[in-house]
């Protein structure tokens, strides 16, 4: 899986990250969420390998593919997982090694930074801010709280709507994540994704990558030269 396109090495003028199984391992929270989500419905709940599925994708198109919930049901899911995942779940949450550094070496390069995670914003939020991260995003674009945008590729093009609008030059972009749903969504916007082998993707997935990185040491390579 471990593939480095050399000559992907260039000057981007602008970085977006996904969230989970990227910057933090966020599983143990998200998956015990989920557990505790089914139990509350009456559910079976689903061994740890399969809700594993769960991160990344958005959870409503996740309940209702995995779980084979209506879209009633998985409203109803979503609900129940939210109230679950607020507060100190949330935080059950670390960020993995390097990775901190290397978002601040991207911010005193000058390059813009954005967040893009089908994690709903305010939470996105509230994380970055817990490790002190948030300071290095120029924009922090997650789900929002209607699920109106959850799909990647929206949470990509807002991303880079709101990049634009601080000014920073889109004419490089580049996406950086761990699952196909990252890739996906950056190429529905016309933008190159590198993929992460730390995070919680199949190495089935990475083909919709541009390049596939093992370390914040080659992503940093990757991304500053």
């Amino acid at each position: 899986m471990r593939r480095v396109n050399p000559t992907l090495t260039r000057t981007w003028s602008a970085i977006l990250f996904d969230l989970d199984g990227t910057i933090t391992d966020s599983a143990p929270g998200i998956t015990n969420s989920l557990a505790r989500t089914f139990a509350l419905l009456g559910r079976p709940v689903p061994p740890l390998q399969e809700l594993m599925a769960y991160v990344g994708p958005p959870l409503l198109a996740a309940f209702r593919e995995y779980a084979g919930m209506t879209t009633d049901e998985a409203d109803e899911a979503l609900v129940v997982y939210r109230s679950e995942y607020s507060g100190a779940a949330s935080l059950d949450t670390a960020v993995y090694p390097g990775v901190a550094g290397l978002l601040e070496r991207i911010h005193d390069a000058g390059i813009p930074l954005a967040l893009a995670t089908s994690k709903p914003e305010l939470n996105a939020i509230r994380i970055l801010e817990h490790f002190d991260l948030a300071k290095y995003f120029t924009a922090i674009v997650g789900a929002s709280e209607d699920e109106v945008r959850s799909e990647k590729a929206d949470i990509v093009a807002e991303a880079l709507t709101r990049l634009g609008a601080a000014g920073a030059d889109l004419s490089a972009p580049v996406m950086v994540g761990d699952r196909i749903y990252d890739a996906e969504g950056a190429a529905a916007n016309g933008v190159p994704a590198i993929l992460v082998e730390w995070g919680y993707g199949s190495p089935s997935e990475a083909a919709a990558a541009t390049a596939i990185v093992h370390s914040a040491d080659q992503l940093g390579k990757l991304l500053l030269g």
